[in-house]
């Protein structure tokens, strides 16, 4: 018995035909792109906050290159009419400025290290694991963020008495680590929830253990939050006055918010010059850190939503 394939094939192409065509994937749509010119408004405002936002940040160093007479004229320059320098060089020749320099890097590295890594493992532990006592711990930290910070200055100076830690700059960053890290914890949750827990359950599926997990599969996913509550610890430590005006009394170890008042000759004078030098001194670093962390945000959102 012969079998005619030429009218098979006519009679099964059809349905392959028509099966492929019902199977074939659609083109997704390309979202909308925004185009800035559309809304000038918009545009002209953002502009318009932006210079307003930085005409302070120009004040300070266009009055760091003035003189002290050009300063105090009448009416104020837009720009400095004899360009100068003597107010850096009397800013860096100050016999404790290095020192408060170095202190202030010494106390934010500290509190950065200590305080990012504490949150980190705080902000993991609320976040993954149902345990006794969690909701409270929770309202604690919500609740310490709420004490003033006044309130507590008795108690933190006759602690750090009792450990011979004043006039220490480790002493000053146990203070700065045990402010920082529940608001650190609390803004670090946020980032951990934001990570499936699907991914570590199935890293643990293919042999990873419960640390193996989270260190290869959260922690990279994590790197925005942990670079964004760095930043905050830093500035924070980086900035912070009065914890340190109460627990460094000694002139050979300060930070440098309380070196700049060395420019204040009490009730005779200030010197205004070497006080706006020493503040654009100090906010070099601070410029820098943060031209550094646009990237390392950008890269890492980037580098976890490829990898996720």
């Amino acid at each position: 018995m012969s079998i005619d394939t030429t009218s098979t094939r006519a009679i099964v192409s059809p349905s392959r035909t028509s099966a492929r065509g019902a199977q074939a994937p659609r083109t997704a749509a390309r979202p909308r792109r925004i185009r800035l010119g559309k809304n000038p408004v918009a545009n002209v405002s953002g502009v318009i906050f932006a210079l307003l936002w930085l005409i302070p940040v120009y004040w300070m160093v266009n009055s760091a290159f003035q003189s002290e007479s050009e300063l105090m004229s009448w009416p104020p320059h837009l720009l400095p009419q004899e360009f100068t320098w003597d107010n850096f060089v009397s800013a860096i020749t100050q016999a404790n400025f290095w020192g408060a320099l170095q202190a202030s890097l010494i106390a934010a590295a500290l509190t950065v290290l200590f305080a990012s890594s504490g949150a980190l493992l705080a902000a993991f532990a609320l976040s993954r694991f149902r345990f006794r006592g969690r909701t409270t711990m929770i309202i604690t930290i919500l609740i310490v963020q709420m004490i003033p910070a006044e309130a507590l200055f008795i108690s933190q100076y006759r602690m750090l008495d009792g450990w011979n830690l004043l006039n220490s700059v480790v002493g000053l960053s146990i203070l700065y680590i045990g402010t920082i890290v529940p608001f650190i914890a609390w803004m670090m949750r946020g980032f951990v929830d934001g990570v499936p827990i699907e991914l570590e359950e199935a890293a643990m599926v293919d042999g990873c253990s419960r640390v193996g997990a989270f260190c290869r599969v959260t922690l990279p996913l994590l790197a925005p939050g942990i670079v964004s509550t760095s930043v905050f610890g830093f500035l924070f430590a980086w900035n912070e006055y009065t914890l340190a005006l109460i627990v460094l009394s000694k002139d050979s170890s300060v930070t440098l918010p309380i070196w700049l008042q060395s420019f204040q000759q009490g009730l005779k004078a200030t010197d205004w010059g070497g006080v706006m030098a020493g503040a654009t001194l100090i906010s070099i670093p601070v410029i820098i850190i943060f031209m550094i962390v646009q990237n390392k945000i950008s890269s890492g959102m980037v580098a976890g939503a490829v990898k996720g």
